[in-house]
């Protein structure tokens, strides 16, 4: 009597395609570049929180919105990779980083630059 593995057990066995493969490091480098975009959220709103916290006179206001606009690009290309990696749920990431309403409000914005 021969016995055969059921076919929803072999796939772990099964061959490595070219479109595994590429699957596979796909998936890596969207992970990558979600860990990285994490770690300069955190550190763009940590400099707005450390900016604020700081007295500040002449120029203040000019650099605090460049700091806002920095952070609220970075939250946004964050939005977009973890959406690319299939995450959805904003609200819990918001409250986790601490995510300014001002930021908040920036994100998706386009500028000009000045002549």
């Amino acid at each position: 009597m021969v016995v055969r593995i059921p076919q929803s057990l072999s796939t772990s066995l099964s061959l490595e395609t070219g479109w595994n493969v590429l699957d596979y490091e796909l998936r890596e480098q969207k992970a990558q570049t979600l860990g990285s975009l994490a770690g300069q959220v955190e550190q763009a709103l940590a400099a707005l929180r450390a900016f604020d916290a700081a007295a500040h006179g002449t120029g203040g206001e000019e650099r605090r919105r460049a700091m806002l606009h920095d952070a609220a690009d970075l939250v946004w290309a964050f939005m977009i990779q973890r959406e690319l990696c299939g995450f959805r749920n904003w609200e819990a990431v918001v409250k986790d980083y601490g995510i300014p309403r001002e930021v908040l409000n920036r994100v998706g914005q386009v500028r000009r630059k000045a002549d």
